[in-house]
């Protein structure tokens, strides 16, 4: 088996991991705004109002499992989340990037919006570039504008999985357009 072929399996395992557990809580579709994870497990934007915070939560957990793993199998130059002390300002180090993955972000509490600014800082004081790959793009504008005065370079989107494409040579916006197509042929 090719590496390519391993990372299409592993992927597809973590993502068989949560579709399991989101099978429960899946309802028919509605008309709303949705993503290539949410098509993928079929999630639709009414289930995710019941529960925004789960959803949000679970489904940040797998882009960044779904991240980091990709650039694990690829990136000759990975390293797992950095610490100090206490604080984890980023998810994966590929190179001199210090990468944190989100899903969207809507939290504009002072709390959230400092730690944003503060990350970065140090982040650059450790010889990093701090990178923040998010998923959605209906973000609350106040937190991106945060993390981009704090010294974070965003993509949000389209430009995330180019971003990934061009770092790691892995299409994963192709793999999750077949994932959800297969949903869709399953269901």
């Amino acid at each position: 088996m090719s590496e390519n072929e391993n990372l299409v399996k592993t992927l597809g395992e973590i993502l068989s991991q949560y579709q399991t557990s989101f099978t429960d809580k899946i309802f028919d579709e509605a008309k709303n705004e949705t993503d290539l994870l949410m098509e993928v497990f079929g999630i639709t934007p009414e289930l995710k109002r019941t529960n925004r915070q789960y959803w949000g939560r679970e489904l940040g957990m797998c882009w960044q499992r779904l991240i980091v793993e990709v650039c694990k199998k690829t990136c000759q130059d990975f390293g797992p989340a950095l610490r100090f002390g206490s604080d984890e300002p980023c998810d994966l180090i590929v190179g001199n990037q210090a990468i944190d993955t989100k899903y969207r972000i809507g939290s504009g509490d002072s709390g959230t919006l400092k730690k944003f600014k503060a990350s970065a800082p140090l982040l650059r004081k450790n010889g990093y570039e701090p990178v923040l790959l998010i998923v959605r793009e209906d973000n609350l504008q106040a937190a991106i504008t945060a993390c981009k005065t704090g010294g974070w370079t965003v993509f949000t989107g389209d430009m995330t999985y180019g971003f990934i494409k061009e770092l790691t040579g892995f299409e994963i916006k192709a793999f999750l357009q077949a994932k959800a197509l297969e949903y869709k042929v399953l269901r």
